[in-house]
């Protein structure tokens, strides 16, 4: 999954004092290449949405499907990765792990923010010739339907690569002095020299070289700040270029194939899903409905957050508009009965990771593409666990409030409660349509989430009468930039993951996994350990693409159903995202409640405890996970 910093990472540069001041010139260029990008980027939203409404209205209701429909929404939806990864590199909207570099001084905050700019701009510039190499390449390939080249689609790679070489090129000179900035290049570019002086010492190490790239080097790059994505990628094409023979034009064609994998479609669509669900007011039509229902009762709140981070997570795919949605509408009235804000950041950090498994889950799908396993079963069996591990957030609410002072709260009536029931029933009928629909196999996920968009519009409109116009641009943008800092890692991850596999990592991984003693239990325990570390530190997608192909195919030897295993996986993945100091997630909690990291510090481990007690209570028992596929 993915969840945005509690800061716009490299572009909270703009409020540091070491910033120079700005450049006319440069700010000038630096809007024109914004509109150049966005407006394409929105309308790219906005035609895979009409592209494939097409082909699932022709299918359903003509029973005539279009051929070229899926094969045009492949072609749109690559230059929308690649033009939403630009958006988000310029918004500095790209994952990255700051716990440790935001507690340093502003001035060496900034030297760094700078470094891991001049380290996504030597990327880029290794990249974007081999890019080009490719699209080259797909002239000579014929899609079957639209029978037009295949370097229509593949001129995304360079082209957007191209691009964000140049957006990365300004903002470090937007954002630092020139002093800084060229220091942080020459750093760059004196490691970068290092290591390929180093190359004819480092061929002979062999899978050592695993050990050096891809541990030591992905873990200080990360660490350092440098977006998720570009540590990886310079981390695989570092390995290649001095270590292998292999053509690094390679390491684009696999980075294509991560970010073309056609149920991926479904990713900026729920995006913009979850955007909806907030401006429509269906996520408050079901606030409101649980809050009559169990306002009334010790800690009755706290179980209204539980359940409505249950059923907006239904809808959307993104953790940040799941909390963005619901937070707002439940803490003033928390705030009014005496909680205290680290207790309400604690527990919706937790239930962002309680919800991880609720479809549709972008981790789920994620999950899917990068392993093989049925979307349908997945979605099927990714409902019970959040149920279960909700119980235990729920039973520790009940332990913490059960002292509570409900003097001055009103029981709502029975009229009151059929009333806002009444009105959340477009609202509560949508994440059961989106459910049913996969799980039956009615319709695919991709087919399904443009369903769920249209039902969001005309439910805005028609029921709840609130849908601002205004923000309709801005939401396509944001869709945009969150989708391509996702599918740009998920592509980056592919190229690494492959690179794994070729090295022959993977076989003395399932040897050494196979090995250990205790079997299933063993293997299912260090996963849940080691998916915990990977979610502080990669964050949940990076970590399933790195590692899904590896593991799961050992899980499967060992005995574990392959749903029970990404059930318990992304709960551990949850922990780690969620639980600070490292978990990115729980910042992204404290930024939308606008609440200080330091006060739910304490709160939180009571929930954390909570979720891995629901989490071992999953993968102990596998009908949770697996009983009613």
């Amino acid at each position: 999954m993915h969840i945005e910093s509690d800061q716009h990472g490299l572009a909270a540069l703009a409020e540091n004092a070491s910033r120079r001041a700005p450049v006319a010139w440069l700010e000038k260029l630096n809007r024109f290449i914004a509109v150049l990008v966005e407006v394409p980027a929105a309308l790219l939203v906005l035609a895979e949405v009409v592209v494939l409404l097409m082909g699932v209205t022709s299918r359903y209701v003509f029973h005539e499907p279009l051929s070229w429909s899926d094969e045009l929404a492949s072609i749109l939806f690559l230059w929308l990765a690649m033009l939403g990864s630009i958006v988000a590199f310029q918004r500095g909207e790209h994952m990255r792990m700051t716990a440790i570099v935001g507690k340093l001084d502003p001035r060496r905050r900034a030297f760094f923010d700078l470094v891991a700019i001049a380290a996504a701009v030597a990327f880029l510039a290794f990249v974007v010739h081999p890019a080009y190499e490719f699209a080259q390449e797909e002239v000579f390939v014929t899609t079957p339907a639209m029978g037009i080249p295949n370097s229509w689609r593949a001129a995304a790679l360079p082209i957007g690569l191209g691009l964000m070489l140049l957006v990365g090129l300004m903002q470090i000179f937007r954002f630092g002095r020139i002093k800084d900035a060229l220091q942080a290049l020459g750093l760059v570019a004196v490691i970068v020299c290092g290591l390929s002086l180093l190359g004819p010492v480092l061929k002979p190490l062999g899978n050592l070289n695993l050990l050096l790239f891809f541990v030591v080097g992905v873990l200080a790059m990360v660490l350092a700040g440098l977006p998720i994505a570009f540590a990886f990628g310079l981390a695989t094409f570092g390995y290649i270029a001095l270590t292998t023979n292999t053509p690094t034009v390679v390491i684009v064609g696999r980075m294509d194939e991560g970010m073309s994998h056609l149920i991926l479609l479904a990713v900026p669509l729920f995006v913009l899903l979850g955007l909806l669900i907030e401006m429509t007011g269906i996520a408050r039509a079901m606030v409101a409905f649980l809050a009559n229902l169990l306002g009334h009762v010790r800690g009755g709140l706290s179980y209204v957050l539980i359940g409505a981070m249950y059923l907006v997570s239904g809808i959307s795919g993104s953790k940040a508009a799941d909390m963005a949605a619901v937070a707002p509408a439940l803490f003033p009235e928390m705030r009014k009965r005496g909680a205290k804000p680290g207790d309400l950041v604690a527990l919706l950090s937790a239930t962002g990771a309680q919800t991880e498994t609720i479809p549709p889950s972008l981790v789920l799908i994620t999950i899917g593409s990068a392993t093989g396993v049925s979307i349908a079963a997945l979605f099927t069996g990714g409902l019970l666990p959040g149920v279960v591990v909700g119980l235990t957030l729920a039973a520790l609410v009940w332990w913490r409030y059960r002292g509570e002072d409900l003097s001055g709260v009103t029981k709502a009536s029975g009229r009151q409660i059929a009333a806002s029931l009444w009105v959340a029933i477009p609202a509560l009928a949508l994440p059961v349509i989106i459910r049913a629909a996969v799980v039956e196999g009615v319709a695919t996920a991709t087919e399904v989430s443009t369903i769920g968009i249209v039902y969001a519009v005309l439910t805005g409109l028609l029921v709840y009468r609130q849908f601002d116009w205004k923000r309709v641009y801005p939401m396509l943008v944001s869709t945009a930039a969150l989708s391509g800092a996702i599918l740009f890692i998920i592509g980056a991850a592919t190229g690494m993951a492959w690179a794994l596999t070729q090295s022959g990592f993977s076989t003395a991984l399932a040897q050494f996994m196979q090995s250990l003693p205790g079997g299933a239990l063993t293997f299912m325990a260090v996963s849940v350990l080691a998916f915990i570390v990977l979610g502080s530190v990669l964050e949940g997608i990076p970590a399933i693409v790195l590692l899904g192909p590896l593991l799961f195919p050992i899980a499967r030897q060992v005995g574990i159903h392959e749903v029970h295993y990404a059930m318990v996986v992304t709960l551990a993945m949850g922990i780690g995202l969620f639980a600070p100091p490292f978990g990115v997630g729980y910042y992204a909690a404290c930024a939308i409640s606008g609440i200080h990291p330091n006060e739910g510090m304490k709160p939180i481990v009571g929930y954390m405890v909570a979720l891995f007690l629901g989490t071992v209570l999953v993968a102990a028992i596998p009908w949770i996970s697996i009983g009613f596929l």
